[in-house]
């Protein structure tokens, strides 16, 4: 578990390694979602049956059908007890062959579980609570085949341990993840944040170098900050920044897979990797006319660029983010209420012009007027 790079390979390493060690034929890790009252499996592996999936979609089951792990965590735990695993068998509750007394076992064994041991041709299984943070996160399930040696009290004990230890690699991997997350995200939006940006725009080049993928990227400067902020306070500033937030990352969901990002300061982006260029030029126009409507504030710039359109070879990020923030200078010198995209060429009345080429754009130069001699 710990050397998963995400929460899916830790919860599979899990899974696995428990089913090794308890010389199973099949192993399951399912989250018990309290809110819709139901286990989820997350994981199959070893012999899958039909309609095991090794990563299930929506593999899951009511927890009325399986009364035990609710009654057990609940009553047993909740009483002052400890959490421990418990052996189901093939031939149903209270069988003789069971390593366990009916009060042994929560509520006596599930008639659920036993039918799915049947339906599956499993001779036994041996249950284990998995308790996070001091609360029952779910449970780790292992099955032997018809014909395999039946779990016994000692598995059983086995199958506590590795749940907890299964646990601890859960929380663990939690705390990477959050770790993660704030790396890679702005504490103020909750949108991404630039280094997210790089890496994913680095990714979507590779792929557009490889296959031709379409890489689209849009720089927003959202204007009349400072004022804000200078006659209204800063703290009136950061709902302007969280509200526009918002608004880039409704628009951002109209294109699949987008990344909604927030650069720093007054700087947003949107990055898109697949879309046509003109799809991605429609959302930011459609962000533009939102935006103005904004109660506080002046409306965004938008500069955007695409490889989609006329650009030249992009080569490198830095191209990419050149050309889109030339664009956005221009629609914000031009005070434009569109976006500004490079590469295309537009008439005296069409906000969308062409950039001449990829340096930084320089500040219109001020016309001067000769006085009277």
């Amino acid at each position: 578990m710990a050397a998963a790079h995400t929460p899916q390979e830790s919860v599979g390493a899990a899974a696995e390694a428990a089913r090794r060690a308890l010389d199973g034929s099949f192993a399951a890790i399912s989250v018990w979602e309290r809110e819709r009252g139901r286990l989820r499996v997350l994981v199959n592996v070893g012999a899958l049956m039909a309609g095991e999936e090794p990563w299930p979609e929506d593999e899951s089951y009511p927890v009325h059908d399986f009364p035990e792990i609710a009654d057990f965590l609940h009553e047993r735990w909740a009483a002052g007890g400890e959490p421990h695993a418990w052996v189901e068998t093939a031939e149903g509750p209270g069988a003789g062959s069971a390593p366990y007394s009916p009060r042994e076992v929560p509520s006596g064994g599930s008639w659920g579980r036993v039918a799915a041991l049947r339906r599956r041709g499993r001779g036994s299984c041996v249950v284990a609570p998995i308790v996070l943070h001091g609360r029952a996160w779910g449970e780790l399930y292992v099955a032997r085949a018809v014909g395999s040696p039946v779990f016994d009290r000692d598995d059983a004990d086995f199958a506590t341990v590795l749940a907890a230890v299964t646990a601890a690699g859960l929380a663990q991997t939690e705390r990477l993840e959050e770790a993660r997350r704030l790396a890679f995200t702005d504490p103020l939006t909750g949108l991404g944040n630039r280094r997210a940006v790089d890496i994913r725009l680095d990714e979507a080049l590779e792929a557009h170098h490889a296959d031709g993928t379409v890489v689209s990227l849009v720089v927003c400067d959202l204007n009349g900050l400072k004022r804000v902020n200078d006659t209204l306070g800063h703290a009136v500033g950061d709902r302007l920044l969280e509200r526009f937030g918002s608004l880039l990352s409704i628009c951002g969901a109209m294109l699949p897979g987008a990344l909604v990002a927030r650069l720093g300061g007054d700087e947003f982006c949107l990055l898109g990797v697949g879309p046509p260029a003109d799809e991605v030029v429609r959302v930011a126009d459609e962000l533009c006319r939102r935006a103005a409507e904004l109660e506080m504030g002046e409306g965004v710039a938008c500069g955007v660029a695409s490889t989609g359109d006329p650009i030249g070879p992009v080569s490198s990020a830095r191209r990419l983010f050149r050309l889109a923030d030339a664009a956005q200078y221009r629609a914000k010198a031009a005070r434009s209420l569109k976006p500004v995209v490079a590469g295309r060429d537009g008439g005296p009345e069409d906000p969308v012009i062409r950039l001449a080429d990829t340096s930084p754009a320089r500040p219109p130069e001020r016309r001067r007027f000769r006085g009277r001699r």
